[in-house]
């Protein structure tokens, strides 16, 4: 069997994340998930990823009846997805988070991780759906020798579609981005159900970055400009055509993976200790000067 370089994988699923269908949801999720947010981008990040993963590795490891099931429900895959990013746009106009335990009040400052998650989860579906990914990682996965070689490379191809999302969360949160003042600018105020929700400048941009994608993805799904079709040879093409060429040079230098494998390791450690650092000093400012050292 010819075995798939995890390199060659991980640079096919980049590769992938630029096809029309995918990052025509998974990239405006993500940039309005970034701006409700506001604070600890990286993690909300790695949350947003890890539903992309629960989706998309059942269907690396051989679960036919899932890859069917997406291609029978494309068009209403994109459909719900559209509908609930207008949902959660109005949730995040309001900078309401979930679960509201059956209330609309919560604190501003804590993380969303409930949406988030189904965000990375319908990223994951509606990229699924789409038909180059989808067959890309099968047929990559398809030809490693046994289940835990399918595994490497479904994972790395994931990692592939997901990375860039990393390094836009590590320079955003290196550079401050979101903490420029005209973010947290208050607007107005409303009053609904009862409470008062400050309405931030953050919280208008990621209301229409959701509204306006779920709107657009409604649309462009009914009227039929969002089919599996539309070019998706071409792109499938590209995708393996990638990994078989990336592949023939991995296997003319011994190592290359294993020197992979830990790179990708160490990036996803140092995401992760970025964000407890972020963490630990965000508690720690929040402390009352007579309680800090």
């Amino acid at each position: 069997m010819y075995q798939i370089s995890l390199l060659a994988a991980f640079i096919a699923g980049i590769v992938a994340l630029f096809a029309p269908c995918c990052i025509s949801y998974l990239f405006p999720a993500y940039l309005g998930n970034v701006f409700k947010e506001r604070t600890h981008v990286i993690g909300m990040t790695l949350v947003y990823s890890a539903g992309i993963f629960v989706v998309m590795l059942p269907v690396v490891l051989g679960a036919k009846f899932l890859s069917d099931l997406f291609f029978s429900f494309h068009d209403y895959t994109y459909i719900i997805g559209g509908f609930i990013m207008i949902t959660i746009g109005f949730f995040s106009f309001l900078g309401v988070k979930l679960p509201m335990h059956f209330r609309f009040h919560q604190k501003q400052n804590k993380n969303d991780i409930t949406s988030t998650f189904t965000l990375g989860i319908f990223s994951g579906i509606t990229s699924a759906c789409c038909a180059p990914v989808l067959i890309g990682v099968i047929t990559l996965s398809a030809v490693s020798p046994s289940i835990i070689l399918a595994l490497g490379v479904g994972m790395a191809y994931v990692l592939g579609m997901v990375t860039p999302l990393y390094l836009a969360s590590f320079f955003i949160h290196k550079k401050n981005i979101l903490e420029n003042p005209i973010f947290k600018k208050k607007i107005t105020s409303i009053s609904f159900t009862g409470n008062v929700y400050p309405i931030f400048v953050s919280n208008i941009i990621a209301c229409v970055v959701f509204v306006l994608t779920g709107f657009l993805m409604i649309v462009l799904t009914l009227t039929g400009n969002l089919s599996m079709e539309m070019g998706e040879v071409a792109v499938t093409k590209q995708i393996n055509q990638v990994a078989l060429t990336v592949t023939d040079f991995v296997r003319r230098i011994p190592g290359l993976d294993i020197a992979f494998i830990l790179l990708a390791v160490y990036g996803l450690y140092r995401l992760v200790k970025t964000q407890k650092d972020s963490e630990k000093k965000s508690s720690d400012e929040s402390k009352p000067s007579c309680c800090q050292k």
